[in-house]
């Protein structure tokens, strides 16, 4: 049963990625608007991953609910230790919870770019800034499952 969180949490570590190489041209920019420039990069990237690819962009909601109901799974089967399986769910349920509560609606949000440009630069930002703290969590409980597998 160490596989499928390992799996999920590969995937998702993966997505993050990918998200942050687009989120990082904003660091640049701290204190005044995005440059319409990099705003266009962001939001089109967000456009194409959260409005346009529909089916597949549901793919990473799945992934997050299959990494927790293994999770459970692993709990109930005592598969891996106790404080493993607690940890991870720990480390792992903000993560997804800040990414369909707040990051997904505040992409798509950018993606369609009718905000003032001020608007789009915090929202750029705070999609930056969530991603940085979902890798965390997501860093987290990919050390907890890997550490939990070799023992």
């Amino acid at each position: 049963m160490h596989a499928v969180p390992i799996a999920c949490g590969g995937f998702l570590f993966a997505v993050l990625w990918f998200d942050l190489m687009f989120d990082v041209q904003v660091l640049r920019h701290r204190d005044a608007d995005v440059p319409e420039p990099v705003l266009g990069s962001i939001a089109a990237y967000y456009r194409r991953v959260t409005i346009e690819a529909s089916p597949m962009g549901h793919a990473v909601g799945l992934v997050m609910l299959v990494g927790i109901v293994a999770l459970v799974f692993q709990w109930i089967a005592g598969s891996v230790p106790l404080w493993a399986s607690l940890a991870s769910l720990v480390l792992v349920l903000p993560p997804v919870a800040l990414a369909a509560i707040r990051v997904v609606p505040s992409a798509m949000r950018l993606g369609r770019r009718t905000d003032p440009i001020d608007v789009q630069s915090a929202l750029a930002r705070r999609i930056c800034r969530d991603h940085f703290l979902c890798l965390a969590g997501v860093l987290g409980f990919l050390a907890v499952q890997l550490v939990a597998a070799s023992g």
